[in-house]
């Protein structure tokens, strides 16, 4: 009975293997241990070293922030670089725009004059031919159109630029002043729509000489 009784009180009192790994956990020295006491010697090299270490992040965070500012501040720079880069972009196609409007905006929808003018600003330099050039001005406003059709009706403002002939834009605007502009034919539309083209590669030329 008394060997029974022993036997209990050590299942009962003896740790398991995972109390035991637990406790040997709890127990490992770490790599440094905290100076309870400040008056131990100990105690001032470890205060020192954390010391050493506030004192480089500081460093590191004063840093940073220098960078940050500089990162900031050559964001700005490029930024307003950028605006006046794109300001510098849309000035030739604003005049354009107010210029179109104001001298044919009682008879053109200013949607289709606005399309045509800012298609002409962005292709003006490339190296594409006159009659190219004003078809891709037009070609969106008028999406039934093959291209090569739209170069026919071109070729004439082609050979006038070549020959120094003015197509003039007013005697086509005035075959259709006291008309709606939803009832012209398509061709009447696409005739104009060169025409405007035309008319704001001229002007393009004039701002840039």
């Amino acid at each position: 009975m008394i060997n029974q009784i022993n036997g209990l009180n050590e299942c009962q009192v003896s740790p398991s293997s995972v109390e035991l790994d637990f406790l040997a956990t709890l127990l490992e020295a770490e790599d440094q241990t905290y100076p309870w006491n400040p008056a131990d010697q100990e105690s001032d090299a470890y205060f020192l070293q954390l010391e050493e270490q506030f004192a480089c992040d500081d460093l590191l965070e004063q840093e940073l922030a220098g960078r940050s500012h500089d990162f900031y501040q050559n964001l700005d720079t490029i930024w307003t670089h950028l605006s006046s880069n794109k300001d510098q972009d849309e000035k030739p196609s604003k005049s354009i725009k107010v210029s179109l409007n104001e001298v044919l905006g009682s008879v053109i929808p200013s949607n289709w004059l606005n399309t045509i003018a800012e298609k002409a600003a962005e292709i003006a330099s490339t190296e594409s031919s006159v009659s190219e050039k004003l078809v891709e001005c037009v070609q969106c406003l008028l999406p039934h159109w093959e291209a090569d059709d739209l170069l026919v009706l071109a070729r004439p403002y082609a050979f006038s630029m070549r020959s120094n002939e003015q197509q003039n834009l007013v005697s086509i605007i005035n075959n259709i002043e006291d008309r709606e502009w939803t009832s012209l034919s398509e061709i009447e539309q696409a005739k104009v729509s060169l025409a405007i083209a035309n008319y704001s590669f001229k002007q393009l030329s004039s701002l840039e000489a």
